[in-house]
């Protein structure tokens, strides 16, 4: 049961993360926006997809929300970072940007959880 809610979120994750790419996308084209105004949107679209997770699976299991929605933000990263290094065939992130990307993922996660 637990498995399958954390699946249905993640998936839900993904869903919300290719909607606002779209988004993002649509704004990048029609505003020919710089490279920071699109770092930020990309930031965004990382924590509001694990949020949105974060959120769903607090929702349906009721009880740990929060690290329920830390644990949606945890696999949400995990897929994010295995799919961008089969896409680019190497590790092109700096451990910076690796670490404070897996933390926005945890707390969008988490807060989330904390608020469904």
């Amino acid at each position: 049961m637990k498995v399958k809610v954390i699946l249905k979120s993640l998936l839900f994750s993904y869903a919300v993360t290719g909607a606002f790419l779209l988004f993002l996308a649509f704004l990048l084209f029609q505003f020919d926006l710089g490279e920071k105004p699109v770092s930020a949107g990309i930031v965004a679209v990382y924590i509001l997809s694990c949020f949105s997770g974060g959120f769903m699976s607090g929702k349906i299991l009721r009880k740990d929300k929060y690290l329920w929605g830390i644990l949606v933000g945890a696999f949400y990263y995990l897929l994010l970072i295995t799919v961008s290094f089969v896409v680019q065939g190497k590790w092109e992130m700096s451990l910076v940007h690796a670490v404070t990307t897996f933390f926005m993922c945890l707390g969008g996660g988490a807060l989330g959880g904390m608020l469904s």
